[in-house]
C-alpha cells in the first residue's frame, strides 16, 4: 500500500472500498463480522454505549461521551456521516485524531483489511477502523452510534452482556430498508439491545415503546423509560431532551462501573459541548447563520419548534436542499420550514462525502416551495451562489438545512471568512 499522509490520500484509500458489495443486497452481519473476527474482536473488549434512533442519536451520543470525559473517563465516540472531514468519525476524549495522526493509524489499519482476503465496504472499514482505534488506544467507554437501523446495521457485532443500549426518538425514515410503520422501524432500533444489556429511551410514541418493550423481553434486557429530563441550560428545546436521556444513560454507567454520582458541574461541562451542524449559529460577515444537519419531516419538526423558541418574531431567509432519497417527505417538511419565513433559496449539493446519493433537482422543491405559500421563491442550483445569495439578503438571519451533505459547501466558505 502506498503511503498515506494527507486527508485526500486517505479519501482515495476508501473509495476502493466503495464498490465493495452494499445495499440491501448486502444488509447483513455475514461481512463485518467475518472482518471483525480477523481483527480478534476489538469491539468485545471495550465497554460501550450503543446509540440508535432516528432524530438526535448523533448528539445524544456526543453529549454521553461528553458526560463521562467530564467525569474523568476517557472515551472514544464514532458518528456518522461526518461533516467536514473524515477523521471526525472515531473521535478519542471528544477530539479528531489531526491529518498525520489519522493519516499513520489509517494506513496501518488498512494494512491489516488488505491481508485480510476479505471485502468490506466503505462503512464496514470505517465502522472497524473506530473498534480497532479506540482498543488500541484503551480508552475507558465506547460511544458507537448506529448507522442505519439497528439490527443489521455493521456496528451491531458487539456481544457483551454489560453493553449498554440508547435508543432516542423513533420517527419514519429509510422506509425503503426499515419498514413502513413505527413498529417496524423501532423494530430494527431494538436489534441492537442483547441479552442482559440494559436500555434507556425517552417517552414517546406508544408504537415505538411497546415494540422496544417487546424487544427487551425477548432478550431478557431491561428496559429504563425516561419522562424526559428537565434539563437547565440555553440549549435549544431538541437538545435538552437528548441531553436528558445523555444523563440517564451515563449516570447509569458511572453508578454501576464506580458508584459515582454525575455532578452538577459535570453536567454543565458536558451540555457545552461543541456538536457540528445541531443548530450550529455562527457569525458571518455581520450575519447570523444556522446549520442543521436536518433531513426528515421529524428533525425538521424539531429544529423548526427549537428556531422558532430562540429567535421569536425574527424575520430570517432559508437556504434549503434535500436528498433525492427524502423525496416523499420534502412537502412536509416544506410546509414545516414555512411557518419559520416567506422566502427560501433552494439550491442542489454534490456528492461531497463517499457513496451519498444525488440531491433533489431544485426546480422540483420550487413547486413544493410554492404549494406551502412561501412569498418568495429562488432557484440556484450551485450552492456557492446560493449561499452568497444568503449572506446579501437583508434578513437578520440566514437559515440552512435540509442535508448535512449540503453543508460541505458552505461550512468551507464560512471557516475562511
Amino acid at each position: 500500500m502506498r503511503n498515506i499522509t494527507s486527508f485526500q490520500q486517505a479519501n482515495q484509500a476508501l473509495d476502493k472500498f466503495i464498490s465493495a458489495p452494499s445495499g440491501p443486497h448486502r444488509y447483513n452481519l455475514d461481512g463485518m463480522r467475518q472482518l471483525m473476527n480477523y481483527l480478534d474482536n476489538p469491539q468485545n473488549k471495550l465497554r460501550i454505549i450503543h446509540v440508535a434512533g432516528t432524530s438526535g442519536k448523533t448528539s445524544t451520543a456526543y453529549f454521553i461521551a461528553s458526560l463521562l470525559q467530564s467525569a474523568g473517563y476517557s472515551t472514544g465516540l464514532t458518528v456518522s456521516p461526518h461533516v467536514d472531514q473524515i477523521n471526525e468519525r472515531a473521535q478519542v476524549n471528544l477530539k479528531s485524531l489531526n491529518e498525520r495522526e489519522y493519516c499513520s493509524e489509517l494506513r496501518q489499519f488498512l494494512e491489516l483489511i488488505d491481508s485480510s482476503n476479505l471485502r468490506p465496504n466503505y462503512l464496514e472499514v470505517l465502522v472497524a477502523f473506530g473498534f480497532w482505534l479506540f482498543n488500541k488506544v484503551g480508552v475507558d467507554y465506547a460511544v458507537i452510534e448506529v448507522g442505519l437501523g439497528g439490527l443489521i446495521d455493521c456496528t451491531n457485532v458487539i456481544d457483551r452482556t454489560d453493553k449498554v443500549c440508547v435508543i432516542t426518538d423513533i420517527g419514519l425514515d429509510h422506509t425503503s430498508i426499515l419498514g413502513n410503520t413505527i413498529s417496524e422501524i423501532a423494530g430494527q432500533k431494538a436489534g441492537i439491545i442483547q441479552p442482559k444489556n440494559v436500555a434507556f429511551m425517552n417517552k414517546q410514541s406508544g408504537a415505538a415503546i411497546a415494540t422496544i418493550k417487546k424487544g427487551c423481553r425477548v432478550v431478557d434486557s431491561t428496559l429504563h423509560i425516561s419522562p424526559g429530563v428537565q434539563v437547565a441550560s440555553n440549549l435549544p428545546l431538541f437538545q435538552k431532551r437528548n441531553l436528558g436521556l445523555a444523563i440517564e444513560a451515563a449516570s447509569y454507567v458511572l453508578m454501576r462501573d464506580s458508584g459515582k454520582k454525575l455532578s452538577e458541574a459535570v453536567i454543565k461541562k458536558a451540555s457545552s459541548i461543541y456538536i457540528p451542524a445541531r443548530m450550529e449559529i455562527v457569525r458571518h460577515k455581520n450575519k447570523t447563520l444556522i446549520l442543521d444537519g436536518s433531513h426528515n419531516y421529524q428533525k425538521i419538526t424539531a429544529l423548526v419548534e427549537s428556531v422558532a423558541d430562540k429567535f421569536p418574531d425574527t424575520d430570517m431567509t432559508l437556504l434549503v436542499s434535500f436528498g433525492l432519497n427524502k423525496q416523499s417527505s420534502a412537502a412536509k417538511s416544506m410546509k414545516k420550514l414555512s411557518t419559520l419565513s416567506t422566502k427560501i433559496i433552494l439550491t442542489s449539493f454534490g456528492d461531497s462525502q463517499a457513496g451519498i446519493g444525488p440531491s433533489m433537482e431544485p426546480v422540483e422543491m420550487a413547486i413544493l416551495a410554492k404549494k406551502a405559500r412561501f412569498k418568495t421563491v429562488i432557484v440556484e442550483p450551485r450552492p456557492e451562489y446560493a449561499f452568497k445569495m444568503l449572506v446579501e439578503d437583508e434578513a437578520p438571519i440566514g437559515l440552512i438545512t435540509g442535508s448535512f451533505y449540503s453543508l460541505n459547501n458552505f461550512r468551507p466558505i464560512i471557516a475562511r471568512r
